[in-house]
């Protein structure tokens, strides 16, 4: 049988720079110019001119169990939202999606804004995090990443962001994270911004 868990973003993932970044793009909020984004107006697969993919079962450094796929029933635009999917596929097979905009577009600075609604479940870890494309300073944490958002099952309501460098990692113990009590983040759509 399977078991399925759910992470949902809905309406829009926006990435936003300050005004007289882009000429070609119109203002929108607070001195911000929109520069890329995805409303999820349509449906079936993700925008591949947009959306990536992470894939394999190799634990990608945090031991996970899952298999990343491509596969439209681990990820799917519809009704305004994008659907990803952590399927059981066995007593102890699961698949899901990572999806990623790495060698689609790249920005050093800004605002970034991704409303979601999380899964509910002791096991489920969903995030949203920025890593750069290129490993200019070495491989992780070397060149960085910032979790704009971490979810841990087990804490229903609790939210964490992280930064993660040399200096400061959870492999040694210097992690420099923040953790705020957010109701109903499995019930009702966050906005989460960095």
């Amino acid at each position: 049988m399977k078991k399925t868990i759910f992470l949902i973003l809905a309406v829009t993932v926006e990435i936003l720079l300050m005004s007289g970044c882009s000429e070609k793009v119109p203002q929108t909020k607070d001195g911000w110019t929109l520069v890329w984004h995805d409303e999820f107006d349509y449906n079936g697969e993700p925008d591949p001119e947009k959306w990536n993919y992470d894939t394999g079962s190799h634990g990608w450094g945090n031991a996970e169990i899952q298999n990343y796929t491509m596969d439209r029933a681990n990820s799917y635009v519809k009704n305004g939202k994008l659907f990803i999917k952590a399927l059981r596929e066995g007593k102890r097979r699961w698949t899901s999606a990572r999806m990623v905009t790495r060698k689609k577009t790249d920005w050093l600075y800004g605002r970034f804004e991704i409303r979601a609604r999380l899964p509910e479940g002791t096991g489920t870890w969903p995030a949203i995090w920025m890593l750069p494309s290129k490993e200019s300073y070495g491989n992780w944490p070397g060149s960085g990443e910032i979790d704009i958002m971490e979810h841990v099952g087990f804490e229903p309501d609790m939210i964490h962001t992280s930064i993660h460098t040399l200096s400061y990692n959870h492999r040694i113990g210097t992690q420099k994270t923040h953790h705020e009590q957010i109701p109903d983040v499995t019930k009702k759509f966050h906005v989460y911004a960095c």
